[in-house]
């Protein structure tokens, strides 16, 4: 009798084991997690430091030509669209009806003195608020969709400001001077930086 009943004791002795130790895992486990997400959090930029300015890494390997992505850096649109080369082409074909076509009117990075006012001819950077008084323009890319001259470019619904496909703006509208150009960068062919410079422009 005694045998027996120390036989089920060490069972329930040894059931008890095995909770304990499994419960004691699983609560360590939930405490290593719990300790490990405000170390992990602290390697993403805060919202405070995306708004003042944290750097924005944008991947294009599925951009298409003529498509445009928008990312946030410092509470702004940012556009980043893939020019087709027809677009490119026609470039020029507006210039002499454009207030700055060269980008000297204001402060913009050196990278903006072309008429692509890009790094690459391909990629246009801007940020997407016209220059008036900082309305979100339309994006159209289309031949003819503002008119039988149009190019191609953006139209600002609240005043009526026209740029083209490079940001330059036209003359006779409200807005005083070109979309601005944010500091970007390209890492490799696929991705580009949004907020920093790129390693020609100076400091």
């Amino acid at each position: 009798m005694d045998d027996k009943g120390d036989d089920d004791s060490k069972k329930v002795d040894e059931k008890k084991r095995r909770f304990l130790t499994a419960a004691t895992t699983v609560v360590g486990g939930i405490g290593v997690v719990g300790a490990a997400t405000p170390f992990v959090a602290s390697w993403m930029p805060s919202a405070k430091a995306q708004a003042a300015g944290a750097p924005v890494k944008v991947d294009l390997s599925k951009l298409e030509p003529g498509q445009r992505i928008t990312v946030d850096w410092r509470g702004k649109p940012v556009w980043i669209i893939r020019r087709t080369q027809e677009a490119l082409s026609k470039l020029d074909e507006a210039k002499d009806k454009l207030r700055d076509p060269h980008s000297k009117a204001s402060l913009q990075p050196d990278y903006t003195q072309n008429k692509h006012r890009s790094i690459k001819p391909e990629y246009l950077v801007l940020v997407g608020l016209c220059t008036h008084l900082g309305c979100v323009p339309t994006y159209q890319p289309n031949l003819g969709e503002l008119g039988p001259d149009w190019k191609g470019g953006f139209f600002c619904p609240c005043h009526g400001s026209t740029f083209d496909l490079a940001g330059r703006v036209f003359e006779g509208v409200p807005a005083p001077i070109n979309l601005e150009v944010p500091p970007y960068r390209f890492i490799d062919d696929n991705t580009l930086v949004v907020g920093e410079h790129h390693e020609t422009e100076k400091a």
